[in-house]
């Protein structure tokens, strides 16, 4: 439950501390006064979206802090161990927000983002507001309050189903692969059979391309490589070249190679030198003498060069992808020329998986209308109790067949729909077309005084839900507030004699001028405090029979 809420800089609200009570807490005051600033701030630290018009005029930064306590065991408790966030029962929640777009989000002293706060607070708040009122028109979420009052039993069956579910996908998956259906496999083994033809054709080899490419280089250069072969080959090896000057210096050296080693080792040197540059001259002779070449030989280079390059372009980026690719293809084109009985197998298993899908939708039916029963007949009850005593309520299942069922979606196959009837004689009709909107108010409450024990949520937050009611209408919702606020925290914003007397801890919340500026402050009532805002809420005078009357009120939900 929610210990106690201190807001900072909040729209009117400079500081705010208000320390709820485990039962019946009950807002008021004056409309525009600032309750919503207090629902608002509320909602922040259960992880709202931010924004900088929340901010106080005149400051940079807005903080609230809520502490809450959970106890060891509860969901709220185990979202924190997944979150690796210690706690003795106590949860305090901190978030900030600045002026800068900034902000900061700790829980018991940990960062922590949006996200992971609200893993934790969806456990310990409901938040039930005038909007909410017409998220229950919807289908959908009729469907989802139908199924939260079946309990692990609907959960379990529709866990069962998004295993059957994926375990089809997985077929069709597989199916795809092989091709989807008889033409789509054609077709694609006429685009392998195309791919892979063209790559064997090739013929590729590695370092093929590396060799055309050095080849087409030469033949590229055939004439500056002519000349510079030549050219060193004369130089060496022509009249008065290297060589000769080379042969003269050794015979010069011989001469005296017997006189000292020196002069011997220096002639082996320039006979060394000599069978070099012969090796050498050899060489550039070769190479300009394999200079020939035709051009047929450059064409047939050039149009290898460009094939390989193409396949390169549309296979991968190398040989080696080129080759991948078409080892891959020749995979694919062997397993779908023989996927028939393949794709027969597993259309087999999704005809049978579709059976066991279309079982378990049955059964989640059969559940579902089972809980209806006793959910129609004790919300009928409740709004009797709530002064709607023609009141009538049932649930519209669609029937399907095997064939007309979707067995695609772990929600089942069903379609509900709430009919709704306030008055005797008249006819159910969908809700969402007959329904008024402080019948509807106290339908939310009637489904709240179901729901309490099944949410795992400890607080409840009503926002004005009592708007469009007043009389005896009014003494019935207080008397569910009641009821309610037994077991489980209520906050409720109202502006009601009757529920602000039902409360057990009560705030008046108004605005006054402070320095120049407009604030809003949040009081705890005393006993007395409490009759002079039940007589401001009756709207009568401040007389001793109105201080009379609150105080029946008050005695009243005692």
């Amino acid at each position: 439950m929610l210990n106690r809420l201190v807001i900072k800089n909040i729209a009117l609200i400079e500081n705010a501390e208000i320390e709820f009570g485990p039962n019946l807490n009950i807002l008021s005051g004056e409309t525009g006064s600032g309750k919503s600033v207090i629902l608002d701030s509320l909602n922040f630290i259960l992880g709202s979206k931010a924004d900088k018009s929340m901010i106080r005029y005149g400051t940079t930064e807005a903080t609230v802090r809520g502490e809450f306590y959970t106890e060891s065991g509860s969901a709220a408790a185990e979202a924190l161990k997944e979150l690796d966030i210690e706690s003795d029962g106590e949860i305090i929640i901190t978030r900030k927000y600045t002026a800068d777009g900034k902000g900061n989000i700790k829980i018991n002293g940990n960062t922590v983002t949006a996200s992971m706060l609200k893993s934790v607070t969806r456990h310990l708040v409901d938040v039930y507001g005038q909007s909410e009122h017409f998220a229950l028109l919807s289908e959908s979420n009729q469907l989802k309050v139908l199924d939260s009052l079946c309990g692990e039993g609907a959960d379990k069956i529709k866990e069962e189903l998004a295993k059957k579910i994926a375990a089809k996908r997985d077929c069709e998956k597989k199916i795809k692969t092989l091709g989807g259906d008889s033409a789509e496999r054609a077709r694609r083994l006429d685009i392998l059979s195309y791919q892979i033809n063209e790559i064997e054709s090739a013929q590729l080899s590695a370092g093929e391309e590396e060799e055309l490419t050095a080849r087409q280089k030469i033949i590229d250069n055939t004439e500056r490589i002519a000349e510079a072969a030549g050219g060193a080959f004369s130089l060496l090896h022509g009249d008065g070249g290297c060589s000769d000057s080379v042969s003269a210096a050794k015979r010069m050296m011989a001469s005296v190679s017997d006189i000292h080693s020196d002069y011997s080792a220096i002639c082996d040197r320039l006979e060394a030198v000599t069978a070099e540059l012969d090796d050498i001259s050899d060489t550039l002779y070769d190479i300009t003498d394999s200079l020939d070449f035709d051009e047929e030989e450059a064409k047939r280079i050039d149009e290898r060069l460009t094939l390989i390059k193409g396949l390169k372009k549309k296979y991968g980026g190398s040989v080696e992808a080129v080759q991948e690719f078409y080892n891959k293809a020749s995979e694919e084109f062997a397993l779908i020329s023989d996927s028939e009985s393949a794709v027969e197998r597993l259309n087999e298993e999704i005809e049978k998986t579709d059976g066991e899908i279309y079982s378990l939708c049955l059964k989640l039916t059969a559940l579902r209308k089972e809980c209806a029963k006793k959910f129609c007949s004790e919300t009928v009850e409740q709004l009797k109790s709530l002064n709607i005593s023609g009141a009538r309520f049932n649930i519209d299942f669609t029937d399907y067949t095997r064939e007309t069922a979707c067995l695609t979606s772990s929600n089942g196959s069903d379609n509900i729909l709430f009919m709704f009837s306030a008055n005797a004689g008249e006819p159910l009709k969908p809700l969402s077309k007959v329904i008024s909107g402080g019948e509807l108010s106290r339908f939310m409450l009637a489904l709240k005084a179901q729901m309490g024990n099944l949410s795992g949520v400890s607080t409840y937050i009503f926002d004005e839900i009592d708007s469009g009611i007043s009389g005896i209408t009014a003494n019935r919702v207080a008397e569910k507030f009641v009821a309610i606020a037994k077991s489980t925290q209520v906050i409720a914003v109202s502006h009601l004699p009757q529920i602000c007397a039902a409360g057990d801890k009560n705030f008046l919340i108004n605005k006054c001028e402070q320095g120049g500026s407009t604030v809003t402050m949040v009081k705890e009532l005393c006993a007395e405090e409490k009759i002079n805002e039940i007589v401001r809420l009756t709207g009568g005078t401040d007389s001793p029979s109105a201080r009379e009357h609150a105080k029946e009120l008050i005695a009243k939900y005692k």
